[in-house]
């Protein structure tokens, strides 16, 4: 079994942690049914947010009157003043049926909050830390520079951001940036937003960095049970694997769309972090759904875009959006006409 301690914070958990964004989408006996396997399975980190709907609601229902010392559970907010900080702070722990979380997180903010920086966020968090409320001070970011000034802070005990076999050398920095400052380091989207689609892979490339506790997003039993067989029979880092996941970078690395959803609303109604990643998606996975009217409808929205540059100026990680926009559609067309690719 393989345990991870998230640095400072002396919270040690299974190299498995339950993304909980995915159980928005099933109902509320299916999730608990999910999160109770999870935990009686050897599952002891659970990561949910504020603006994952019923997510915190149906962790509480899995859990409430059971929780302990023994599996943890980290939740964000996604506030922008002191009023919603604690507002959002008191319906976490109703929803969840708590007194505290183990790890508060500020969920995606464009900037680093600090004590003094006049939004009062910071000063809202160690508030909440005295009073026992909470118990860790974390971050989540996509933003390579607000995670940079998060770790040389000293204000963070943990960080989250995308790290897969498809992260570059930044993000390779920031894993070692963390450990040098014992910080704990939470992966997100360690599947690449279902890019890719062998887990085995993905674990055992992760399974090399001793301070890092990938959270799979999971809503089925099948997935559940896929990363329930690596919490005692942890997959090697196998040449087979080793040629799988450099044959992913070659074809997946670069400039593709993560589909994180930072880049929306669209002013013209298009799902760009769908549609800009139809190329990758159609190729990796059963195609039959990404082709019918209801998917063709989607992507022939493209032809509408106004090209504003909204997108592009709210994404995360700097691409040219209205351009792999165009060039998923054309794929996608040609794709629609019979040609090979």
């Amino acid at each position: 079994m393989a345990d991870v301690t998230l640095g400072k914070t002396q919270i040690t958990v299974n190299k498995n942690g339950f993304g909980c964004l995915p159980i928005q989408r099933i109902s509320k006996e299916e999730a608990a049914k999910l999160l109770r396997k999870a935990r009686e399975k050897g599952i002891t980190f659970f990561d949910t947010a504020r603006a994952y709907s019923d997510s915190e609601e149906k962790l509480g229902e899995a859990f409430g009157g059971s929780w302990d010392d023994t599996f943890y559970v980290a939740t964000k907010t996604a506030a922008n003043t002191p009023e919603d900080f604690r507002r959002d702070l008191e319906t976490s722990l109703g929803n969840l049926k708590r007194d505290y979380v183990d790890i508060y997180q500020f969920h995606n903010p464009d900037f680093c909050p600090k004590p003094g920086d006049g939004s009062g966020l910071y000063e809202c968090m160690l508030e909440a830390k005295a009073q026992g409320k909470i118990r860790h001070i974390g971050i989540t970011n996509h933003r390579l520079s607000v995670a940079h000034e998060a770790i040389d802070s000293g204000l963070y005990e943990t960080l989250q951001f995308p790290f897969s076999y498809l992260s570059g050398e930044q993000e390779l920095e920031l894993v070692a940036k963390c450990r040098a400052a014992g910080m704990g380091f939470i992966a997100m989207k360690a599947l690449s937003g279902g890019l890719l689609n062998n887990s085995a892979a993905c674990y055992a490339w992760l399974s090399q960095f001793d301070n890092v506790v990938p959270i799979w997003g999971i809503q089925r039993e099948s997935e559940l049970d896929e990363f329930l067989s690596y919490v005692e029979n942890p997959p090697a880092l196998t040449e087979e694997l080793r040629e799988l996941v450099e044959k992913d970078r070659k074809e997946l690395q670069g400039d593709f769309c993560r589909g994180c959803g930072y880049c929306m609303p669209c002013p013209a109604g298009i799902e760009i972090n769908n549609c800009a990643r139809m190329s990758q998606m159609i190729r990796r996975s059963p195609s039959a759904g990404f082709l019918t009217p209801e998917a063709q409808k989607k992507m022939l929205q493209i032809e509408n875009c106004l090209h504003c540059g909204q997108c592009k100026s709210k994404c995360p990680y700097g691409l040219d959006t209205p351009t792999l926009l165009q060039k998923n559609l054309q794929d996608y067309k040609e794709i629609l006409a019979g040609k090979p690719f």
